[in-house]
């Protein structure tokens, strides 16, 4: 997604685009928005994680699983919108993908990602990108907790 408001309007989405910035007057405005996004998102991440032990118990991460699922399948229908139908406003881009789902869970914009390079003929890259992302991050979580310890 670009930070101006000319929206995607051919079905091609994955057609790059400059990064436009639009005048910093205007950036208060996007961040407000992302921020109760995120706030909603984060609030139904919530939820769903009190439910999802409720229901289904605690011994396997069923919530974490049933949010990065969900979470995609709604980036894919929001992302397939945006290029299809291309009317939503800059605003509601953010509002919706980078709030609402970003509070949600970054994974969808993951997903998203490896989708894109993958369609845009980049099968390699798309397979990199999603090795190194969950093998990084996951180390990178391992050496976060090493340095806590050795430190404590």
């Amino acid at each position: 997604m670009t930070l101006s408001d000319e929206p995607v309007s051919t079905p091609d989405m994955l057609r790059q685009r400059p990064l436009r910035l639009d005048l910093p007057e205007r950036w208060p405005m996007g961040f407000l928005i992302v921020f109760l996004g995120g706030g909603l998102g984060a609030a139904l991440r919530h939820g769903i994680n009190l439910l999802s032990a409720r229901i289904l118990g605690t011994e396997f991460p069923y919530s974490t699983l049933i949010i990065n699922i969900t979470g995609s399948i709604v980036m894919g229908l929001i992302a397939g919108y945006f290029a299809f139908k291309g009317d939503a406003s800059q605003h509601w881009r953010l509002f919706l993908t980078t709030g609402i789902l970003g509070g949600y869970t970054t994974f969808s914009a993951f997903s998203l990602d490896a989708a894109l390079l993958y369609e845009r003929g980049a099968p390699g890259l798309a397979a990199l990108y999603v090795l190194a992302s969950v093998i990084l991050s996951i180390g990178g979580l391992f050496a976060g907790l090493a340095l806590v310890r050795n430190l404590a």
